[in-house]
């Protein structure tokens, strides 16, 4: 047994122990995110995994190049390296709990004693073995395609080729049979999720709201996330209540999956069912598209029904029962087609109207919703007759329009609070309100992109494999710790990691965003005549008891 694992411990790559200390060792450094302990190890057991990988490949080019090799004595060089990334790995954990308060004290979280060092090595080195098998196997494969290979062509020839075969084998096996069977599974699961019929979420009694008896939309076919967000929201008395005058009871219009068979049916019943409930006679109509489960943000509309005394109709359109990261994998043109055809509808009806008696029309989206809602109208078709102005929050990093405005910013502002040109047809802002921009005057389109520092879902950056993202420059955003450093390959493995867990933060940080937040955003994108006071007030009515029930993304 013992000679065993001297035998495992002598084949370790020594450059390749050694990068994978240190990718271990950086690992434990501050991203956007706060980790846990189970996160923190899966973290660095992959990050050791990969450079482990990259010291590998670093000594196989380097040999595949036939460049002076000097002896080979991998015994007393990976004990020296063993030894120097246990010292270096044993300081980094130590600081690790310091590095993780960095974060949780910007977010007003509970700090932590420690980092549960024991337990960050144990997972991590479940995980670098795991993938050191992997890649063990990985190579045993390349090995036996190069042999069988060199029996037709020069050595280094079946080298290039068994690799690359072995690497389309693995393909295979990892897309044709782990993956479809992942998302199989998680495609019924969440398909018999979505269908669930809740008894706390009973059908609406009013005839004027959808999936009642009266209405055009069944009640089964809405889904598990449209059927919350028809029977939450304030109600006239809520709202009254609380301005003490009266007010309106909202309209709140969804169509789900289950209710038509294809998109174009889907956005006509819902067009349909906005009619009946008189959704264009009210002073605003929001077109909302949803996230990838179908889910719509309770603090978005809440707030914007309480600024508007009711005066509000809203619509959203289920593409998907699977959440975003994976609807975007499996089906990212049905999200995009849906938003357009909803869009389409209403708004071609909307321009029907006379002018001075038609309802504002507004987009809104949270996430991949906010990704689709910016493609859903075409400025050459509405230029003519433009809608008033959309309000996207947390909008994904590949969400185009975005990404052009913030490269094209001004000079002096930074990538994580873009100020876009004058002002007058796009602004930014976060935890704090920057819409009112001194000088400034909106024209007749107000766009406002509400957005975290800290949400990797709209910060990850892939290019952050090899150059340090804009975001990171200083000045920083008040949620990012200013411990944060820059690694290559390793900053984007990071990254990765806080966009998986980026809904679990605390509300207003993150990717879960704050009622208080969207009143800013919704004072200035439909110009509510609201004094300062009210606002105040209506915010600490938001943050005593937020209607935030769990991100559906």
């Amino acid at each position: 047994m013992n000679r065993l694992l001297l035998r495992l411990f002598v084949s370790f790559s020594t450059p390749g122990l050694a990068l994978g200390f240190i990718f271990f060792a950086a690992s434990l450094t501050p991203s956007l995110m706060p980790r846990s302990y189970f996160i923190q190890g899966a973290l660095s057991g992959i990050a050791a995994a990969v450079g482990y990988l990259i010291g590998v490949s670093f000594t196989w080019l380097w040999k595949y190049l036939q460049l002076p090799v000097p002896g080979d004595r991998r015994l007393p060089g990976n004990l020296i390296f063993c030894g120097l990334g246990l010292v270096l790995a044993t300081v980094l954990l130590w600081r690790a709990a310091d590095w993780q308060n960095s974060i949780r004290d910007l977010w007003h979280m509970e700090r932590v004693d420690t980092a549960d060092p024991f337990k960050v090595a144990s997972i991590a080195i479940l995980v670098f073995f795991a993938a050191f098998l992997v890649g063990r196997l990985f190579r045993l494969t390349c090995l036996s395609f190069s042999e069988w290979l060199s029996r037709f062509v020069p050595p280094r020839v079946s080298q290039v080729v068994g690799g690359a075969l072995a690497i389309v084998l693995f393909w295979s096996v990892v897309n044709g049979v782990l993956l479809r069977s992942a998302l199989h599974m998680a495609d019924t699961s969440f398909q018999k999720l979505d269908a669930l019929l809740e008894d706390d979420v009973p059908v609406p009694a009013e005839p004027a709201k959808t999936g009642s008896a009266a209405s055009l939309v069944s009640w089964e076919g809405l889904g598990r996330q449209g059927r919350h967000f028809i029977s939450s929201g304030p109600t006239a008395g809520d709202i009254g209540d609380f301005w003490k005058v009266p007010a309106r009871e909202p309209i709140r219009t969804y169509v789900g999956l289950n209710n038509a068979e294809t998109i174009e049916q889907r956005a006509k019943l819902a067009l349909d069912e906005m009619k009946r409930q008189g959704a264009f006679e009210r002073s605003l109509l929001v077109i909302i598209v949803p996230t990838g489960t179908g889910w719509i943000d309770p603090e978005a509309m809440d707030t914007l029904e309480y600024l508007q005394h009711g005066d509000v109709a809203s619509v959203g359109l289920q593409y998907s029962y699977l959440t975003s990261w994976l609807s975007l994998l499996v089906e990212p043109e049905y999200g995009s087609a849906s938003a357009r055809a909803l869009f389409r509808e209403v708004y071609g009806y909307w321009t029907t109207l006379p002018r001075d008696k038609r309802p504002k029309l507004y987009l809104h989206g949270l996430s991949l919703g906010a990704l689709n809602s910016q493609i859903s109208a075409d400025i050459f078709d509405i230029v003519a007759d433009p809608f008033q102005g959309a309000l996207w929050s947390g909008p994904p990093f590949e969400s185009r329009m975005w990404r052009d405005v913030t490269a094209a910013r001004n000079p002096q502002s930074p990538a994580w609070l873009p100020q876009f040109r004058d002002g007058s047809l796009i602004r930014f802002t976060n935890q704090t309100d920057h819409l009112d921009i001194p000088g400034a005057q909106w024209g007749p389109i107000r766009l406002v992109y509400l957005q975290y520092a800290s949400d990797a879902v709209t910060f990850f950056d892939p290019h952050s494999f090899y150059r340090e993202p804009a975001w990171m420059r200083q000045p920083r955003g008040p949620d990012v710790s200013p411990s944060l450093r820059w690694f290559p390959a390793l900053t984007m493995l990071q990254l990765l990691v806080d966009m998986a867990t980026a809904t679990t933060s605390p509300m207003g940080y993150g990717h879960v965003y704050a009622p208080q937040h969207y009143i800013d955003g919704w004072i200035a994108v439909t110009d509510a005549k609201i004094d300062a006071e009210q606002v105040d007030a209506l915010k600490r009515l938001f943050q005593e008891h937020p209607a935030q029930t769990g991100e559906g993304d």
